[in-house]
């Protein structure tokens, strides 16, 4: 049948047809805005989880960054009781024994700094080389300068069997930084001598290199977990993380306060404190060259 041929509907037929038209559209249009409410609805309730879970991860990152170090901590493996790393001929460090230190055993820091400081375990041992023990911190600009002078010289010493250089980093600066910077750089160079020692020497000379400016936040954690890295050394990541050495800086430079060191560098050789005493206008040069000297 041809739809010229098709019956006509009648008036009511249509405006029944029309009403059934309109009654589908709306049941469709009121499906679809149930639909988009539901989606909307999810879509906040996903976007409230995730607020709630980044605030939760910074409130978890910050507690950890902030939380109180421990008074009491390990020594990594090759790092001495006093917060040093010996360094030997080359690569080599020197080895110690695996001890804890705690703050209770730090003594009362003098009510006013001696003329000259005695450093414990900088004293001249017969028959070994001569010792240089250095009490740096890693974001001081004058432990640079030194570095930069006399590094080249002191590591040719080294490696002739001549002396022996201990660094001993300390958190002194960590105000100069908004992140602690100094006991920062100092823990992760103790995780780098822990896992590999022969990078320590290297990681040092990296850490002066990259020295941030004073008053800025420093290297991140992530970066010197790759400044370690690059250089060749065991993941130092989770030891960073931890701040499994906290403890260990907090102890040193709370005992070379106690000391009566009151900056950074202060240097010794054969136990005798550079720049102060008899040896206040002696360049450091010459006054290395007598220590050496007297051991032949």
């Amino acid at each position: 049948m041809t739809p010229a041929n098709e019956p006509r509907q009648s008036k009511a037929d249509r405006t029944a047809a029309a009403r059934e038209k309109a009654r589908e559209i709306r049941e469709a249009q009121l499906k679809k805005e149930k639909r988009n409410k539901l989606l909307i609805g999810w879509g906040i309730v996903a976007a409230v989880v995730a607020i709630i879970v980044i605030v939760a991860l910074v409130v978890t990152t910050n507690i950890q960054k902030n939380a109180p170090i421990a008074d009491e901590g390990p020594t990594p493996a090759n790092g001495n009781i006093h917060g040093g790393v010996t360094l030997l001929a080359n690569t080599d460090v020197a080895k110690s024994e695996p001890a804890t230190v705690r703050i209770a055993d730090v003594p009362s820091a003098p009510a006013t700094p001696p003329a000259e400081v005695t450093a414990p375990g900088a004293e001249p041992e017969a028959g070994k080389p001569v010792k240089v023990v250095l009490y740096i911190d890693f974001i001081c600009p004058v432990c640079k300068s030194f570095e930069t002078q006399y590094n080249e010289s002191l590591t040719k010493l080294r490696n002739e069997g001549k002396v022996t250089v201990e660094y001993r980093p300390l958190g002194f600066l960590d105000s100069r930084s908004t992140t602690n910077y100094s006991s920062r750089a100092a823990n992760a160079a103790a995780c780098v001598v822990n896992e590999s020692p022969e990078k320590y020497s290297a990681f040092v000379d990296e850490l002066f290199a990259k020295q941030p400016a004073e008053g800025t936040a420093g290297l991140s954690d992530a970066d010197l977990k790759k400044m370690a890295a690059d250089l060749g050394a065991k993941s130092i990541d989770k030891c960073v993380d931890d701040k499994t050495y906290r403890p260990y800086v907090k102890h040193a430079t709370q005992e070379a306060a106690a000391i009566g060191v009151t900056g950074t560098p202060t240097v010794f050789v054969e136990g005798k404190q550079w720049g102060k005493g008899d040896s206040a206008k002696t360049p450091f040069e010459q006054f290395l060259t007598a220590a050496v000297d007297a051991k032949k």
